[in-house]
């Protein structure tokens, strides 16, 4: 049994600071309740409580690339940012686009006892965007999100075919990463004056725009779910308003480092600081932030990506794209929202579940809802050096935030403390 004393805990009906006892998986009460003997007691000093985060978007690199990343030091990374659920893509070695693999990976993810691993299904066969995957065995084995992450669906009759199929088996969504590779070409950073300035290739936000848009309008035309992945212009943000203002089933997220950084960051090229898409210019930074206060933007996903220090350990235009940010987004995001408390577990928490239909996730706190918790306190100060994660390519490595997990809970036991005890 767990006792968390003075709590600012997200209610169903609001705030309120409280206690709250755990018993099994479950909320056994909340408010002032009797001494439990032999309990283990978190004082919260009142600390923020509530759902514990979920991740629609994460690479585990398992298998094929354990090296960088696998499930088990994965799930610790997670567990120490505050997450209870997290969603792995299918760009794997082999990447999941059928049944054996579907399988494979759900049972490998089921060996973790201390974090919901959820598995994507890819799109287009070994993600060659030329003919649909096996998507009834995919969605037999339980896959319930549909990626190529990593490349848009290049054609838009092959996406129409796709999304005529997944709208009519329930729950089934296409996530889309939204590049188109022609206009991208081989740019390294984001088109714009710091890349003018550093004489390096740039990479247009036009790029991000027009798969936007293409989507938006086959998931118009078909009625399917589609979800638009780390969002990073200003003008996608504007394509998923209107979208979603006709009746278009859309959601989006965006992710941590597009929140808190810009392309300036880059003047320095470090490696840890390129990522796909780029870090894009202050006016899209803005946009993006405002996008998610308003709920344009749904959801907050890490795109964690890692890479080795020996990979990252180049030039900057040789690097690979990706960073790390499970162990950091809950600070950097519960300071782009102002710290608001109701707002940090939506968008990390409530909408991610709600997206992908996690049931024993994102639920606010009363007695008898399932315990995934994550205790987070908003004014800790900390600086990230050492990482649950098997890389270290973090883009806020060395950088004062402010926020820390204390605690995460997942099924009723305790997967994190950060000496709370």
């Amino acid at each position: 049994m767990i006792v968390i004393r003075d709590a600012k805990v997200l209610r169903p009906t609001g705030i309120e600071q409280t206690t709250v006892v755990i018993d099994g998986d479950t909320i056994r009460g909340v408010g002032e309740v009797p001494e439990v003997n032999g309990a283990t007691v978190l004082d919260a000093d009142g600390a923020w409580l509530g759902p514990g985060l979920v991740d629609l978007h994460v690479h585990f690199r398992d298998p094929g690339q354990t090296w960088k990343e696998d499930v088990e030091t994965g799930a610790r990374a997670a567990s120490a940012g505050g997450y209870t659920a997290v969603i792995a893509m299918p760009n794997t070695d082999p990447p999941i686009d059928g049944g054996s693999t579907a399988v494979a990976a759900m049972e490998r993810s089921k060996q973790v006892e201390t974090l919901h691993i959820g598995v994507a299904g890819c799109l287009t066969r070994g993600r060659e965007g030329v003919e649909m995957a096996d998507f009834d065995a995919m969605y037999g084995a339980g896959i319930r999100i549909f990626s190529d992450d990593g490349d848009a669906v290049p054609g838009a009759a092959l996406l129409h075919r796709i999304m005529a199929y997944l709208r009519d088996l329930p729950g089934a969504l296409v996530a889309e990463h939204p590049e188109d590779r022609e206009l991208s070409g081989n740019g390294q950073m984001h088109e714009g004056l710091t890349a003018t300035v550093l004489g390096i290739e740039g990479l247009p936000g036009l790029a991000e725009d027009v798969i936007v848009a293409r989507d938006l309008e086959v998931a118009a035309a078909t009625g399917a779910r589609v979800h638009v992945q780390h969002v990073s212009t200003s003008n996608a943000v504007e394509l998923i308003r209107r979208a979603r203002g006709r009746g278009v089933a859309v959601t989006a997220e965006a992710t941590p480092h597009h929140l808190a950084l810009d392309d300036s960051a880059l003047e320095g090229l470090d490696p840890d600081l390129k990522m796909y898409p780029p870090l894009r210019g202050a006016e899209d930074r803005a946009a993006v932030v405002e996008a998610l206060r308003e709920g344009v933007i749904d959801a907050v996903a890490t795109d964690h990506a890692p890479h080795s220090s020996t990979e990252k350990a180049v030039p900057f235009e040789e690097a690979p794209r990706g960073v790390i940010g499970l162990e950091t987004a809950a600070a950097v995001v519960s300071t782009a929202l102002g710290r608001d408390q109701a707002a940090f577990f939506d968008r990390l928490s409530i909408a991610p579940a709600r997206i992908a239909g996690l049931h024993r996730q994102g639920i606010a706190i009363e007695p008898g809802s399932p315990a995934n918790l994550v205790l987070f306190a908003p004014d800790a100060r900390w600086v990230p050096g050492a990482f649950a994660s098997k890389s270290e390519n973090s883009p806020f490595k060395g950088m004062e935030l402010t926020g820390r997990v204390m605690a995460t809970i997942y099924e009723g036991q305790i997967s994190y403390e950060g000496g709370l005890l």
